[in-house]
Order: C-alpha cells, then sequence, then structure tokens
C-alpha cells in the first residue's frame, strides 16, 4: 500500500509527509525534554558550553583497532571527545579524554555505573534516563541530550533535538560545533567490522571483540548493535557539509581508516 501511493506522490512532496508524519510521532516526548528539570539543568549547561571553544582543534577518538598504531600521549593536552568504552584504555594511557559521548541504549544500560564513576563530563541520550534513579542529586547526573533515530538533520545548537546517524561519533561531531572548534579531527574511526550482519541488528557477543581498541570493549556476552555503516555515511556528510559552510572543517586521521568521507590528513604531521 505504502508503495503504491509513493509512485503517485513528488519525491519532495513525499519526503515533507514522511518528516511531518516523524515529528508528529515525537511530539509526546517534546514536553519531557524541553521541560523536565534534569533536561532543564542540561540545556542550562549547554548554554554554558556554546562557542566557548571558538576557533580551536578537538580531537574525536572512535574505539577502532587503528587506536593500537596511534601514539596516542600526544593528545593529553588536547581537547578530546572519548566514545563509549573509551574509558577502558584510562589506566595505560595515563590521563582521560577531555569528556565522554554515549547514545547507545544497550552500552548505556550494561555500562553507566562504569560511566558514572568517570570524574569527567558524560554527555547521553536523553532516553537513558530511565537508568537514573528520580532522588538522585541533579548536580550527578550527566548532561542529557535529546537524540532521536529519524528524522536527519545536522543540530548547530545542542540544546536542540539531535539526530544520531547511527553513530556516537556524529553526535560528537554536533557537540564539537556546537561547542565552536574550528577543526575537528577523526582518529580511530576505522569504519570498519569484521562482524557481519543486518545493520543495527541486536546480538550478544560469544568471545573476544575484533572490532575495537580491546577484546574486552563488547567482550563475551556483552549485547550490542550491528554498525549501519550507509546511515553513518550519511551522517557524516551532513556533518562536513556544515562545518564547509561555517567554515570550519572535519578532517581524518584515522590510521588506515576506510571512511571516505572526511579529507585524510596524516596523524604525525598534525603535531609539527
Amino acid at each position: 500500500m505504502k508503495q503504491n501511493i509513493k509512485r503517485f506522490v513528488p519525491p519532495a512532496a513525499w519526503e515533507l509527509i514522511r518528516q511531518t508524519y516523524l515529528g508528529v510521532r515525537r511530539l509526546p516526548d517534546l514536553p519531557a525534554a524541553c521541560g523536565h528539570p534534569w533536561r532543564r539543568e542540561s540545556i542550562r549547561r549547554l548554554a554554558g558550553l556554546r562557542d566557548q571553544r571558538r576557533g580551536q582543534r578537538a580531537f574525536i577518538i572512535g574505539n577502532g583497532p587503528s587506536l593500537k598504531n596511534t601514539d596516542l600521549s600526544r593528545l593529553r593536552s588536547e581537547y578530546t571527545f572519548g566514545l563509549n568504552r573509551i574509558y577502558l584504555m584510562f589506566p595505560t594511557l595515563g590521563f582521560r579524554t577531555s569528556c565522554l559521548v554515549s547514545v547507545n541504549d544497550l552500552v548505556i544500560e550494561q555500562c553507566r555505573d562504569e560511566m558514572d564513576a568517570l570524574p569527567i563530563p558524560r554527555f547521553l541520550s536523553w532516553r537513558s534516563r530511565r537508568f537514573y534513579e528520580a532522588a538522585r542529586a541533579v548536580e550527578e547526573l550527566p548532561t542529557f541530550l535529546y537524540t532521536t533515530y529519524d528524522g536527519p538533520k545536522f543540530a548547530r545548537d545542542a540544546r536542540e533535538r539531535m539526530w544520531e546517524g547511527a553513530t556516537v561519533t556524529y553526535v560528537a561531531l554536533q557537540l564539537a560545533y556546537h561547542m565552536g572548534f574550528s577543526r575537528v579531527i577523526l582518529i580511530g574511526v576505522d569504519h570498519d567490522f569484521t562482524s557481519q550482519g543486518g545493520a543495527n541488528r541486536t546480538v550478544v557477543s560469544d568471545g573476544d571483540d575484533p572490532n575495537h581498541f580491546s577484546p574486552q570493549y563488547f567482550g563475551k556476552g556483552f549485547r550490542w548493535q550491528l554498525p549501519d555503516l550507509v546511515t553513518s555515511e550519511l551522517g557524516y556528510r551532513m556533518a562536513r557539509e556544515a562545518y564547509a559552510r561555517a567554515r570550519r572543517e572535519v578532517v581524518d586521521a584515522t590510521v588506515g581508516g576506510k571512511l571516505t568521507v572526511f579529507p585524510k590528513v596524516d596523524y604525525n604531521s598534525l603535531f609539527k
């Protein structure tokens, strides 16, 4: 039925209808996403970060195996966005990332206690509030981002709705833009997975993790979702264009990475 109707509707009109439908579906979430005390506090924090880092550079650290071939000691004095379970590397790294970003429900559900123990700012999805107790003091809570699975967009203001683009890296790119960084450098974004299967399908790891820097990252028994690289690339292209329009840039210094959306740069050349 849907495909029959779509044949007779112009693409632009169909997309308008689709986005309107998705917007209506999100309406029940809006009151809490805007007015809940926890979100109001998060919006206040995000307002304080707006353009705070104008003209500076930042590194977004993915979690690919290429990190094992990257001299991360050079990032000690840089602003760094750590993603998901990057903290497993902190003991050997000798320092922590400047902040942590995580929006995947399965990751947050299984790792919330570990994330909460980190003495760095944490940016988590608004959906993850269900993993926190209502009586918890607001100052102990992470900064909640109102992220969604649908409605592709690039949010220049992180206080607004942010599309996840099937990867936490895309959320970090939007957050970095909000904070004013003029140059954002990706490392460890290998964009290459050994595990195969349908995009976004939930699986349970049956052994060591071959897709990340540590075999314990999504180790045995960990529930996770297979990647959606096509949707990720859509988001990355939107990020590239948004940064370019603002005369900013995103470059990719991942050692041996398979992502081709952003200009490549040699990692070591960034410190000369």
